[in-house]
């Protein structure tokens, strides 16, 4: 049967027929600027679905020693900090039988040990500041009220028990597509499953109309909260074992008086990811500021200390950044990556390791004399 044209009625009735799309980068930029083509359900409260871009092409570390190993096509986010995973392939592409299934499932199952909250809220500001928006109008659409370090850390958490939707996205979606989406929304308590078809008609001049059409929807109403697992954060007990089985009596110096300082000081906050992390808070000009978090992983062991230029500049504004960044230790590992601040407007997460630090005479008493500096409005005594 051939395709049936929709019509739009003016002054006149105007045919659009059929059209496909030109190709997959069309496609992926169609829904990167016009999210909402996505937006079908509801928040918990009742309102609308509002999905927010947090990044193109986000990277997908396989383990936590490599850098990304895939590339998802786009991370969305809701209010409810519900993470949205969507892949995009057109009817074309033979993959979009099952070959994509294998993908979308390797992407969440890795996102969900290896996103920790600051690399979604890095990836979703630097994302604002490519697309030229800004970030106070962005998150006034996604946090009501809630600090920002809240909102990610519960991203974080949902992504770490399965809280997610996968959306695979094409122009057309085949049967055999339809029944494994169906199929694993029965059996998935905590993910939703769905399958988007995006159909496109074009007429004359520039109009354009996009239909969708979701399947997956029937399968998963049948899921309630009830099924999802409680999500448990890094203790400082957790933190204090695996600091005492380090080799170097340094590092465990360091590991140690960073959190006792945090404990003292600030505030800290246990990490939801499979590694154990604190990341720490400390009330700057009235505001929870994130400054920093303590990363300790195994498998070869991989402990580093990593700094929130993002939030602090969100928050302080890039001259208190730019003045805690030249108050920071020169160890060399950490001067390079601090030296990329600037063209990147004080918007990343430059990390230092903890061997590279206990090597410098000084290094931790000079690291928490620049934090106490960045807290205190000053800068730090020589």
């Amino acid at each position: 049967m051939s395709e049936q044209p929709v019509f739009v009625l003016g002054k006149e009735l105007q045919a659009l027929e059929l059209a496909g799309f030109e190709d997959e980068t069309e496609f992926q930029e169609l829904l990167a600027r016009h999210p909402r083509v996505l937006d079908f359900g509801s928040l918990a409260d009742g309102r609308p679905l509002r999905l927010m871009l947090v990044a193109r092409e986000m990277g997908v570390p396989a383990s936590a020693e490599s850098g990304s190993a895939y590339w998802l096509d786009h991370l969305f986010v809701d209010a409810d900090g519900v993470p949205t995973l969507v892949e995009v392939k057109r009817a074309t592409d033979t993959r979009i039988r099952r070959e994509v299934v294998g993908q979308m499932l390797d992407y969440a199952a890795n996102a969900a040990r290896y996103w920790p909250a600051a690399l979604l809220q890095r990836s979703f500001e630097d994302t604002c500041v490519q697309d030229g928006r800004p970030l106070e109008e962005a998150y006034g659409e996604l946090l009501g009220g809630r600090a920002a370090e809240e909102f990610w850390s519960t991203v974080e958490e949902r992504l770490a028990a399965g809280q997610m939707r996968l959306l695979f996205v094409a122009d057309r979606i085949p049967l055999e597509l339809r029944a494994i989406v169906e199929f694993l929304n029965r059996q998935l308590r905590q993910t939703d499953v769905y399958a988007v078809e995006l159909s496109q008609y074009s007429g004359g001049g520039d109009l354009r109309v996009i239909v969708p059409r979701v399947h997956g929807e029937v399968a998963s109403t049948a899921k309630t909260p009830s099924g999802r697992r409680p999500v448990q954060r890094t203790t400082r007990a957790e933190m204090d074992a695996l600091i005492r089985t380090r080799p170097d009596p340094e590092v465990r110096r360091i590991a140690t008086a960073l959190l006792d300082h945090a404990a003292a000081e600030g505030r800290p906050e246990g990490g939801t990811a499979k590694y154990r992390s604190m990341s720490v808070y400390y009330r700057v000009d009235g505001r929870q500021v994130p400054v920093w978090t303590l990363s300790l992983q195994n498998g070869p062991v991989r402990d580093d200390l990593s700094f929130a230029f993002g939030s602090i500049t969100y928050h302080l504004g890039r001259d208190r950044a730019a003045a805690f960044a030249a108050s920071l230790l020169a160890v060399p590992e950490l001067t390079e990556k601090l030296e990329t601040l600037p063209a990147k407007e004080y918007n990343a997460w430059p990390s230092v390791s903890l061997p590279a630090l206990a090597s410098r005479p000084g290094g931790l008493e000079s690291i928490l004399s620049a934090i106490q500096g960045l807290v205190d409005g000053r800068a730090p005594s020589a």
